[in-house]
Parts: structure tokens; C-alpha cells; sequence
């Protein structure tokens, strides 16, 4: 099996005209990768800039934005796939809120390159999604079948949790994806630290991939910091502190790293530690293989 190119995108914040303008936005930083990668991951709620073309206020409004964005979910969803079939990526495009059987679910999707879809929903709420936004926790934790084996995604702040990273690893899940939006160095370092340690506990490899600067006319990216990188175990054959690609604190571009299921392999079996096979016995919630449609 061959390594998997990935790219973790610190996408910077813009304020684009509609959803076709988004979408060009899209092809442009897909374009600077071209040929480097074989994934992309984006920032959680990334497609969020859109929300005062939505509403048409030039002034932020939570509510109005929020509905703008739910109904116009689908529209914005094929512009993603159109952008992962004319590049040829799989893609991770961060998130966007979506109408599930009546409540307002923060939903991940995986885009292959032919443009088949499958979801991994937000589980945890941070308290502006579920005071302000009024955003649902979603489905349990699911991993995916790629060509190059299973990966998982846990959305921002579910990162933070670790049986719900854990039910992915223990479903087969080597890499996970963690597409994130915050607004403080406070909250992006939770994201990051908690990245860190899922990734030396499980002894996978873990993406991250933020929203960078300033948007005053939107509710969900006010303000955005963080920055786009690429964690390994900390352990033999890995850097020393983990980090395997960095694109810089709030600067926007790619964090690219090849990286080698074998590798996850070897380390779990001969590393100096054993994490991943000394997780303590107890219940672990199961993760299910999310079907492509």
C-alpha cells in the first residue's frame, strides 16, 4: 500500500459574493495543492464566510445566519463534491450545519473523487453551538473505508474527548481528521493538545486543519486562530514531539505530510511504548463503518 498525501488546510477566513463564489474559493486552494495530495482536510464550518451573502445583512446575525445556512446545506454540499470530482481528491471539507429530522446537526462530510458521500456528525456541543446556535449533538462515531484502510473524524471539540477517538482506532481508524474552529489561542489549543495526545495514546496519526482571521460580519467566524498541522506518535521513527508538518500559527496554507499506514503498524507492534495495546480494559462505545452513497 502506498502512503497517503495528506494536506490539513488553514483556511483563511474570506467574504464571498454567493455559493459560486465559494466554490472558487475552493478550487483555488485545491489548485495550490494540485499533485502534492491525495486527501485535503478543511476547517470546521468553513462554508460559515457565506453567511451574510445568505442573508443579505451586513451586519452579523446568528439566527438569520444559521437558518440561511441549513437551507442552503444542499446547494453548498454539491459545490464540495464538485470540487473533490474536478480535482480528483478525496475531500474533507470541514463542516457544514444540515435540517436532520428536525433539529440542526454540525455534519462532517468525506467526498471521494467521484463525488460519493458519507457523514460523520459532530457528537460533542460546544456552548456556542448548543446556547446560541442551537446546534444538536449528531450520530455516534463512525470510521471510513479509503485506499489506504480505515480513517476517522472527530470534529473539533470531540477531539477533545478520548473514547469518542478511541471507538474509532479500536474500529480500525490509523489517521483521524479534525477539522476545527476557534476563536482564542485558548480554544485552538485545546484542539491541539488534545490532538497530540490522541495521537500518542492511540499511536495513529492526526490531522488538524483550522479557519484563520477576521469576520466581523459573521456570527460563527468573528475571530479565528489556530493553525494547520500534522501529528504522529511520539515514539521511534517519529520526531521527537510528534509534529510532522506545520503551515505556522494563523497563517493560512497547507500542512503536508506523507504519511504510511505501515508505519502505525510497526510502531504499535515494536515502539518503546505500547500505548495503543495498553488502552485499560473497559467499555469503549462502538464505531460504525459509515456507508458512501
Amino acid at each position: 500500500m502506498t502512503a497517503l498525501r495528506l494536506g490539513a488546510l488553514a483556511w483563511p477566513v474570506g467574504r464571498p459574493a454567493g455559493i459560486a463564489d465559494f466554490a472558487a474559493r475552493l478550487d483555488h486552494w485545491l489548485g495550490q495543492a494540485a499533485g502534492r495530495i491525495d486527501l485535503a482536510v478543511l476547517p470546521e464550518y468553513a462554508c460559515a464566510e457565506l453567511g451574510a451573502a445568505l442573508t443579505g445583512r451586513e451586519v452579523a446575525n446568528e439566527a438569520a445566519e444559521l437558518r440561511a445556512l441549513t437551507a442552503a446545506a444542499p446547494e453548498i454540499l454539491e459545490a464540495m463534491r464538485g470540487a473533490a470530482r474536478r480535482h480528483r481528491l478525496w475531500l474533507q471539507p470541514g463542516t457544514l450545519p444540515m435540517a436532520i429530522e428536525g433539529r440542526v446537526v454540525n455534519r462532517a462530510p468525506l467526498i471521494t473523487p467521484e463525488g460519493r458521500l458519507a457523514f460523520q456528525d459532530k457528537h460533542a456541543m460546544t456552548r456556542f453551538e448548543a446556547e446560541r446556535w442551537g446546534v444538536s449533538p449528531g450520530a455516534a462515531p463512525r470510521v471510513f473505508d479509503t485506499p489506504w484502510g480505515r480513517i476517522g473524524i472527530s470534529v473539533c471539540y470531540d477531539a477533545e474527548f478520548p473514547l469518542h477517538v478511541r471507538a474509532q482506532v479500536e474500529a480500525g481508524a490509523w489517521l483521524l481528521l479534525v477539522p476545527t474552529c476557534t476563536d482564542t489561542l485558548h480554544g485552538f489549543n485545546r484542539v491541539r493538545f488534545a490532538a497530540q495526545a490522541r495521537a500518542l495514546e492511540n499511536q495513529c496519526f492526526v490531522a488538524v486543519a483550522p479557519t484563520v482571521g477576521t469576520a466581523p460580519w459573521s456570527a460563527a467566524l468573528d475571530e479565528n486562530r489556530g493553525e494547520a498541522a500534522v501529528f504522529g506518535p511520539v515514539d521511534r521513527g517519529f520526531p521527537a514531539d510528534g509534529l510532522l508538518a506545520a503551515a505556522g500559527l494563523d497563517q493560512p496554507g497547507w500542512a503536508i505530510a506523507a504519511l504510511d499506514p505501515a508505519r502505525i503498524e510497526a510502531v504499535r507492534r515494536e515502539g518503546a511504548v505500547l500505548n495503543h495495546r495498553d488502552w485499560p480494559p473497559g467499555p469503549v462505545p462502538p464505531a460504525r463503518p459509515a456507508g458512501f452513497a
